[in-house]
């Protein structure tokens, strides 16, 4: 063979070796990142009252994953004259619990709104939820004046009237219903003052070069105290008080989280979230969700960007947490202080 054809065959091989590693380096790039441990065991659900659409009768505790416990159901707030319409019933006799269930309308709605009947406890003289085996003296309608889909309107406050009226008629009660103009108009500008004051924060997190594989982010996630939300693709931080919203959400795409093999799922971004008036200030939600995003990043290899993919610097995090600060001082001396009751309604 001659040194020519012999340079050939070696260069040749040198090619196909560079080629044989130029192949496993693109495989393991693009292999999702996996857990350190092959198998993960499954975390169970638990997203403490998620942000739906408020009600004001009794729930039972949602499930939570073991070995925690299971959070006490919530107290559900009362009427409150700040965010409710209230109709006072007055009784000529006193009225049972199951009279007044009888009377309650099918649903706990008025359009787009949360509707409810309460009733004075003659025992307790405290208003509740109208219960089997107790006698009340006078019953309240409400409803709310405004949530995230707007303000009440004229033809719900009418459907409101009818529903008052008609439990009224059942339980041989008479109605004092406030006069339709000036509600509307209350809650006009409640909702006015709701839409300049919401606030829903968010980062993403994006790879910078091999993709993550859901087993590897729920790993991740876990070590900083996130549990498995009640939707696919959905972490959530728990608030330290049981039976409140999560402080903070992380979400990938749900069809990763249900891929019939979870290895071989790929995942680019994650997108960190919070509902800033579900929140109380005290649970410090922008400044965790800061220090989670900064905390995956360098351990993910990741980049923190925000919505069109443009690199957060940290000043103006800084910005925003100030602006964050003066949106905590404007609820709080509207009496709808992030995280309270009241602010749950309105902001949902």
């Amino acid at each position: 063979m001659s040194g020519f054809t012999l340079g050939i065959v070696i260069l040749g091989g040198l090619l196909l070796a560079l080629l044989v590693a130029w192949n496993a380096w693109t495989t393991r790039r693009n292999t999702p990142r996996q857990p350190e441990h092959s198998t993960i065991a499954p975390t169970q659900p638990m997203e403490p009252h998620e942000r739906a659409e408020p009600v004001f009768e009794d729930e039972p505790p949602e499930s939570v994953p073991l070995p925690l416990p299971v959070p006490p159901p919530e107290r559900r707030p009362g009427l409150d004259a700040l965010i409710d319409v209230i109709a006072p019933i007055a009784l000529e006799a006193m009225v049972s619990g199951e009279a007044a269930l009888a009377a309650l309308p099918p649903t706990r709605r008025v359009g787009s709104k949360p509707f409810a009947i309460e009733g004075l406890n003659e025992a307790s003289q405290h208003w509740e939820m109208p219960h089997a085996g107790q006698r009340y003296v006078a019953f309240q309608a409400g409803v709310q004046l405004a949530n995230r889909t707007g303000a009440l309107n004229e033809i719900e406050y009418s459907e409101f009237v009818m529903k008052v009226q008609a439990f009224a008629d059942a339980v041989g009660g008479m109605p004092d219903i406030p006069e339709m103009r000036e509600e509307v108009a209350r809650a006009r500008e409640l909702d006015h003052f709701a839409g300049g004051h919401d606030a829903q924060l968010g980062l993403t997190l994006r790879a910078r070069n091999a993709a993550w594989s859901p087993g590897y982010v729920h790993q991740s996630a876990s070590r900083l105290g996130f549990v498995a939300g009640a939707i696919p693709g959905r972490l959530v931080l728990p608030a330290s008080q049981p039976g409140t919203p999560p402080v903070l959400s992380l979400s990938f795409d749900t069809q990763a989280a249900l891929a019939e093999d979870p290895t071989q799922a790929a995942i680019r971004e994650l997108s960190l979230s919070v509902d800033v008036p579900q929140v109380p200030r005290a649970e410090q939600p922008f400044v965790r969700m800061c220090d989670v995003a900064v905390t995956l990043a360098a351990a993910m290899d990741g980049a923190i960007t925000d919505d069109h993919g443009q690199v957060i610097r940290p000043e103006a995090m800084e910005v925003i947490a100030a602006d964050l600060e003066k949106l905590y001082d404007t609820l709080d001396a509207r009496d709808l202080s992030a995280g309270s009751p009241q602010a749950r309604r309105l902001f949902s």
